[in-house]
């Protein structure tokens, strides 16, 4: 039984809603049918959860559909059978010889990854067992006292850290401590992180105004068509307001408009790609404006759905950020420094003379970046178009694309992160300009780096050595001839 993953829209009732989600479809000679437990899990969730967990439920059970397939005879129990499948998708299926008689050639993954892989079949196969009756693949069982040691400690030092910690009891932590997992999982490699990289700073005036500059335009009188402001506008939003690179994806044509309290600064919201407050420019067949976007994009512009909720290439994803208004439900960009704003609101006027220029109106959907070229002319412009422009625009400039080079584009909400936290204004402050929901999100971005450590160690070290505090001058060979000296007065007295 072969089967393959694909992006399906999903009809769970007679009305025209469909849900797009990830969907495995099995063939059976000349059958092809979805794997429907999997479909109905994934509806189940799909409120709740976002698309990267449902393609990585898929990817989980595809894998053990590959290892069912290859060991049919091998196995009698479902508990011997994941064990086993649970072993080898940490180490791999290749032997010492290099050789794989199942065909599988599976390589040994991070722990990390098998972990969550190994999590997230287990928690489908409960819910097998739950609604169908199936024998579980990894039931729960009585926890050894050192299991549950170690498991009541991670929940009550979750709940410490949770939002709502406050509401749970150390009973409650203590009696969900007393299950494990049959099969237990590795427990993750703990570590200090990798080093946070960043944009350069000092390479990203050249970033925008050389390396997205469209090539064979470099001597057009026309700025507009001069460089790629779509381009600039993006990195402006990344570097200089601080977003996630998939964040400025939901931006509508409504969203971007002059600050009121510095007309020479632009103000953006990123609003909630569902529940965000509507424009104020539509009204329903009942004369009453759309309550949230969903709403909005569902009676003014069908077929173009929250970006969050889409496969494919119109996905862009939504990481739940802390909010600047509860009640619209937006993200104000806070621009640091001020002069980014002022940057990027003469950026986007340039922009927006190219739409019109190219005749892209907002007639067929709202959303802000749009692509120019080819069957895709007016369409939502993708995530992925965007990270090829900025590669190019990084080679254009004598840099190479590379996350630990801090070139790709999730470097410079890095920069970002490095600025704010330089001129050290608060851990709210730093809190609210990178829309962490807790404070601890944000220290990936504002620790320090190596060569920052190590200068202000080193300018330290120079004010202690002019006598700016205590000098270094230990002298070593004085330090053990003083103890030798020690040793042999007290070998003397102990000889009287």
């Amino acid at each position: 039984m072969n089967h393959v993953r694909v992006n399906a829209k999903v009809l769970s009732d007679a009305t025209g809603a469909r849900a797009e989600m990830p969907v495995i479809l099995l063939a059976n000679g000349d059958q092809i049918s979805a794997l429907e437990p999997l479909v109905d899990y994934l509806l189940a969730n799909s409120q709740a959860r976002s698309l990267s967990w449902m393609r990585k439920v898929c990817q989980a059970v595809g894998l053990l559909l590959d290892y069912m397939e290859v060991n049919q005879a091998n196995f009698e129990r479902p508990l011997a059978l994941f064990e086993t499948f649970a072993q080898r998708v940490y180490s791999g299926t290749i032997g010492e010889d290099g050789r794989d008689p199942s065909g599988l050639y599976w390589l040994p993954r991070r722990s990390e990854t098998a972990r969550q892989l190994l999590s997230v079949l287990s928690d489908f196969s409960d819910e097998m067992h739950r609604q169908l009756g199936t024998a579980p693949l990894n039931p729960w069982r009585e926890a050894t006292s050192y299991e549950q040691r170690l498991a009541w400690a991670a929940l009550v030092n979750k709940s410490e850290r949770s939002f709502l910690g406050h509401l749970d009891t150390r009973a409650e932590a203590t009696e969900a401590a007393k299950t494990a997992r049959n099969t237990r999982l590795r427990r993750t490699p703990v570590g200090d992180r990798a080093e946070t990289k960043a944009f350069p700073e000092s390479r990203l005036e050249d970033l925008l105004f050389k390396g997205f500059m469209v090539p064979g335009r470099q001597q057009s009188p026309d700025i507009g068509a001069r460089y790629d402001w779509r381009g600039i506008c993006l990195t402006l939003l990344l570097n200089g307001g601080g977003l996630r690179d998939c964040e400025p994806f939901h931006l509508w044509v409504h969203d971007v408009a002059t600050d009121p309290q510095d007309p020479s600064v632009a103000l953006v919201r990123v609003f909630h790609p569902t529940d965000g407050a509507a424009p104020k420019d539509f009204r329903g067949p009942n004369g009453r404006h759309m309550a949230n976007r969903v709403a909005y994009l569902a009676a003014r512009y069908p077929g173009y759905g929250p970006r969050n909720r889409a496969t494919g290439n119109y996905h862009a994803g939504w990481k739940s950020p802390k909010l600047s208004d509860a009640s619209q439900k937006y993200l104000h960009v806070h621009w640091f420094p001020r002069g980014m704003g002022r940057l990027f609101l003469q950026a986007w006027k340039l922009y927006m003379y190219q739409r019109l220029h190219a005749r892209i109106g907002a007639d067929k959907h709202p959303f802000l970046l749009v692509s120019f070229r080819g069957a895709q002319r007016g369409e939502p412009y993708t995530i992925d178009a965007f990270r090829d422009a900025h590669a190019r625009a990084v080679r254009r400039i004598g840099l190479i694309p590379a996350k630990m080079e801090g070139t790709t584009e999730h470097g410079h909400r890095h920069a970002y992160g490095q600025r704010i936290s330089s001129v050290d204004p608060g851990e709210r402050v730093i809190q609210s300009g990178l829309h962490h929901r807790s404070a601890e999100s944000q220290a990936v971005y504002t620790e320090p780096s190596i060569e920052r450590v190590t200068r202000v160690l080193t300018a330290a070290t120079d004010s202690l050595a002019t006598g700016g505090g205590l000098p270094m001058n230990f002298d070593l060979d004085a330090m053990l001839h003083a103890e030798r000296e020690e040793q042999e007065c007290f070998a003397q007295q102990n000889a009287r």
